[in-house]
Formats: structure tokens, sequence, C-alpha cells
């Protein structure tokens, strides 16, 4: 399977393409400049493309950009994602002096791109930071995904199963992805508090 990272020339995407490769994954960075994905890419041992050339190469594409952009970047490549199922891993965080919050939106970004898109959306892996995912080992942890299309799911399953030394795990339709994303905030404030890299681990599931 080829997964296309888009925005993948971050801390996220390049810690993730790592793990990915590892896995056994065919892996092409993506990026709205073709040089620095290209040379970035060289790097990690995976491949290098433009955004759109890397969504139309894929089976999977992970929207790995950052939140701010997450929509308008989906919205531009609709007709390269065509119909291939898409893995949003963003969320929107408000940083305040008292800690970091969930936006005020109503609906999760994985929702918002599922709007502009023919192609299945599922949303995970929010609760991985990219300092975990980085590190020498995978990072133990379990990971959440969920979704509406079965196949899509499945997939992304498949993927959050092998870049951790956890479990994936299912929670459910695209609607639980708003509850998934404010988690990034939760995590980001647990960490905080006590300098730890925390992640999730979910009790009585076998």
């Amino acid at each position: 399977m080829k997964i296309a990272l888009i925005g993948g020339t971050g801390s996220f995407g390049t810690a993730l393409a790592v793990r990915l490769r590892e896995a056994g994954y065919e892996v092409v960075i993506g990026s709205r400049d073709a040089e620095r994905a290209i040379a970035i890419a060289r790097e990690l041992g995976v491949e290098g493309a433009t955004n759109e050339d890397a969504a139309r190469a894929a089976d999977l594409v992970v929207l790995a950009t950052k939140a701010d952009g997450a929509v308008e970047t989906a919205r531009s490549l609709r007709a390269a994602i065509g119909t291939t199922p898409v893995l949003s891993v963003a969320a929107e965080l408000r940083f305040t002096k008292e800690g970091v919050r969930p936006t005020a939106e109503a609906t999760s970004i994985a929702e918002r791109i599922q709007d502009e898109l023919d192609a299945p959306v599922v949303a995970g892996l929010h609760s991985l930071a990219a300092s975990n995912l980085g590190g020498e080992e995978a990072p133990d942890e379990d990971t959440l995904v969920c979704g509406d299309d079965a196949d899509a799911k499945t997939a992304a399953l498949e993927l959050a199963a092998k870049v951790t030394a956890g479990r994936a795990i299912d929670a459910g339709p695209l609607a639980s992805a708003r509850a998934l994303e404010g988690m990034t905030a939760v995590i980001i404030n647990v960490n905080k508090r006590y300098k730890a890299h925390a992640g999730l681990r979910v009790t009585g599931v076998h």
C-alpha cells in the first residue's frame, strides 16, 4: 500500500514517514514545494513530490498539514484525491494563559474536510505527539480512529497499529472526531503540567 503524507515535511509528517517506511509501506511525502519534499524525502528514504502528485499516486492519503490549513488544502486537492480514502490527523487548538483548549467550532476538522471531498474521510492519530512518534522506539500507547466508511477505517486502523507499540482502536463514527481532536488539548495540558510525554491507554478492550 502506498501512503501519501500531504504536508508531510513537518515534524509529525516526517516522524510518521519513518514509522510507515519501517512498517513496510511505500511512502511519498507531499509539499507545495516539490524540491523541498524531494530533499527531505531523500533523507528519510522515501519518495517526495508535490501534494497533487503524491495524492494521485496513493492508496491512502494522510492530511498532515497544520490545522489552520487542513480544510483549504483538502479543497484544493479534491480532484487529485478523487475517491482515495483520507486520514485526517489535525486538531484545532487555542493556546491561552490557562492552558490549551479546543476551539468553539461545532464540527471537527475531519467532518469539514469530508464536506470538501468525494473521498471517504476518517480521523485518527490525534493523541500521538511527533516527539513520541519520532523516538527510537515506537510509542507505547494506543491510538483511536473513527469514521463512517468501513473500508477506509480498516485501512487507517491497520496503519495506526503499525506505528505504535499499543493498539489501534475503533472509536466509532466520524462524528466522534470532535472529541478525538479535543483530546489533543488534554494530552498537551497533561504533558505541560507534568513535564511528560504522555499518550493514551484504553483499558478493558481485548
